[in-house]
Order: C-alpha cells, then sequence, then structure tokens
C-alpha cells in the first residue's frame, strides 16, 4: 500500500510539471505573440475609425467590419471557390517539394548537373510568369493543369535554392567522419546530409507555400471558371468592393494558416536545431520540465 501511495503521489506530481510547462508554454507563446496581435488590431482600428470619420463610401473602401459581413454574406460563395483554389495549391506544391529536393540533391552531389541544371532553372526563374500563363492556357485549356504549372513555377525555385544551400552547407569534418565509418552513400544521406538541411528545406517550404497561393491565384486571373481569383475578378468587373476585400481577407488568412503548419511541422521534425532549442530556452523551461513530460 505503501508503494501504491508513492507512486501515486509521483504520478500525480508528474502530472503538475507537466500542466505547469503547458501553461508556461502558453504564456511564453501569448508574449511572442502580443506584438503581433497589437500591431494588427492597431491596424485595423485605424482603418475603421478613418472610414468613418472620413465618410469613405464602401464602394472605394469599406471598412473591416463591412469585409466580415460580406465574408459572412457570401460565404457559400466564397467556400466552393475556397477549395478549387486549395486543390490547385495542393496540387502544385505537392509536385514542388516532389520534384525539387530530388533535382536539388542532384545538384548538390554532381558538378554536372550543377553546371547544367542550375544555370537553366536560373534561367526559367528570370521569365516573367505572368508572360508564360497565357501559353498554359492555349497549351492545356481552361483545366486544371495550367494552374498547377503556375504554382509549379512560382513555387518551385525558391525551395530549390534553401535545399541545394542546405545540402551544401554540411561541414567537411562530418563527412570525413562518415567516410572513416565506412557508411554507405545512402545512409550517409539519410542520416547526416538531409538531416543537416532540414533548416534550410523548411525555410524554403514557407516561402515556397507562401508563392504557391500566389500563383493559384495569378492562373485563375488568366483564365479560370471557378476559384477564389475567378471570384475576385467577378467581383471586380461587378464593383462589389466588399467581396473583393472579403476574398482578400480569406487568401491572407489562408496564407497565415499555410505558413503555420509549416512552422508546427518543422517544431515537430527538427526540434534538435538552434532555433527551436533557443525558442525552448527563453520560454524559461529546464531539462526537469521535459522529464517531467516524459
Amino acid at each position: 500500500m505503501k508503494h501504491n501511495g508513492r507512486y501515486l503521489t509521483m504520478q500525480n506530481t508528474t502530472y503538475k510539471e507537466a500542466r505547469r510547462l503547458r501553461i508556461k508554454r502558453m504564456v511564453f507563446w501569448f508574449k511572442n505573440s502580443l506584438p503581433g496581435i497589437i500591431s494588427v488590431l492597431g491596424v485595423i482600428v485605424i482603418w475603421e475609425l478613418s472610414v468613418r470619420i472620413f465618410d469613405i463610401k464602401e464602394y472605394i473602401l469599406p471598412s473591416p467590419s463591412a469585409s466580415v459581413m460580406a465574408i459572412i454574406t457570401y460565404w457559400n460563395a466564397i467556400r466552393s471557390n475556397l477549395l478549387t483554389t486549395l486543390y490547385e495549391i495542393g496540387l502544385g506544391f505537392g509536385v514542388t517539394v516532389l520534384i525539387s529536393i530530388p533535382i536539388a540533391t542532384m545538384i548538390s552531389y554532381s558538378k554536372i548537373f550543377q553546371k547544367t541544371l542550375y544555370p537553366f532553372m536560373v534561367f526559367v526563374q528570370l521569365i516573367p510568369k505572368v508572360a508564360i500563363a497565357p501559353l498554359f492556357v492555349i497549351w492545356f485549356g481552361f483545366g486544371v493543369m495550367p494552374k498547377i504549372l503556375m504554382v509549379f513555377l512560382l513555387s518551385f525555385f525558391p525551395l530549390l535554392m534553401d535545399a541545394v544551400a542546405g545540402l551544401q552547407s554540411l561541414n567537411p569534418r562530418l563527412y570525413s567522419m562518415a567516410r572513416t565509418m565506412n557508411d554507405s552513400e545512402w545512409k550517409f544521406y539519410w542520416k547526416i546530409k538531409l538531416p543537416n538541411a532540414l533548416p534550410h528545406i523548411f525555410s524554403g517550404l514557407k516561402t515556397s507555400i507562401s508563392m504557391a497561393t500566389v500563383g493559384a491565384v495569378v492562373a485563375e486571373f488568366l483564365g479560370a471558371d471557378s476559384g477564389l481569383g475567378y471570384l475576385l475578378l467577378r467581383a471586380n468587373g461587378d464593383i462589389n468592393t466588399k467581396l473583393l476585400f472579403a476574398i482578400l481577407v480569406v487568401l491572407c488568412l489562408m496564407g497565415m494558416v499555410f505558413f503555420m503548419i509549416m512552422g508546427f511541422i518543422e517544431k515537430k521534425v527538427i526540434p534538435w536545431h538552434v532555433s527551436q532549442r533557443k525558442n525552448l530556452k527563453d520560454d524559461g523551461t529546464k531539462k526537469s520540465d521535459f522529464r517531467a513530460t516524459a
């Protein structure tokens, strides 16, 4: 009975420590987010007051409250077109990840690929994407293919650049150590080279997912019968400024959600990186706190 009582006491202590750690993290997140929240709220308040004080017409500049009401009013139309845009972003960004990482790996391993593929990728990046988009419509019609290609073109190069930089930034001492241990090249890549490049890759992913959203909307501008870009054009043609601002708000929120998802995945995949360990250090947690959560 004494052992059972001691076990329950230890279990309660562990639960309290874990709860205290969660509260610390929530307070730390709130403190870090507070300046950004205040700045955003300040802009919204100034915007709202300016529209009301200067009596700006809604067809010129709707207030934030009017934009929120427009989201509620036109939600059915926004939701159906939002799903189309999300589908295009998901496919295009998925193709970007599947193609850019292997190409970056080839460039990092082979000087031949570095001298042939890399300049070609830079050349493609320098071509204005808006100029290419009409060609995609001519070649592939008004279906989903032109949108996927536009998303791919805009999001591919940032991820490729960061992935190449990460794969080529390996400390030569680690490479020499792995060679002395007679590890295979495949094992060396998965256990040393790729993990070392993950911080750069996640940085590229955050940039690429933002560019993917822009690519989908731009492609819908030039030829589509659905999507948020198509709905933006309709709102512009009808001089429905409230709906236009409502769509812009939805696009901004969508981009923020994508960025936060990438940040969350980054924390889970590379908790050992200095940026993540710095955040853990700044929130006041100790090693004993982490043992309590185990």
